[in-house]
């Protein structure tokens, strides 16, 4: 059974840092692309980074750009995402996702096969 596990969220003020993990079981994450996405209430979701299998290429929204590093850990299965001087309007539920593409940066959801549950990130101001 494929299980991706998200962890790391919380509630943090403005400025603060995060760094998100996803954690995977039943698939060796070396085997895909993955990507980290966000979805606030009533908003689309959104790819925030993407970074192929092997690490050597990554995608980075807009608005996170300069402020977000997406890493992984194929050793240890887990992915990371960095987020530093976050704003309220990074606030959302970050969810992993894995694409068996594995040299792609996909960053449209539907290219993705399995998915994380999410984990809540908060932002006060």
């Amino acid at each position: 059974q494929v299980q991706l596990v998200e962890s790391g969220g919380g509630l943090v003020q403005a400025g603060d840092s995060l760094r998100l993990s996803c954690a995977a079981s039943g698939l060796f994450l070396r085997n895909f692309a993955m990507g980290w996405f966000r979805q606030a209430p009533g908003k689309e979701r959104e790819c925030v980074a993407a970074i192929s299998g092997n690490g050597g290429s990554t995608y980075y929204a807009d608005g996170v750009k300069g402020r977000a590093t997406i890493s992984r850990d194929n050793a240890k299965n887990t992915v990371f995402l960095q987020m530093n001087s976050l704003k309220p309007e990074d606030a959302a539920v970050y969810m992993c996702a894995a694409d068996a593409n594995l040299y792609g940066v996909a960053t449209t959801p539907d290219r993705y096969d399995y998915w994380g549950q999410g984990t809540q990130v908060t932002v006060s101001s």
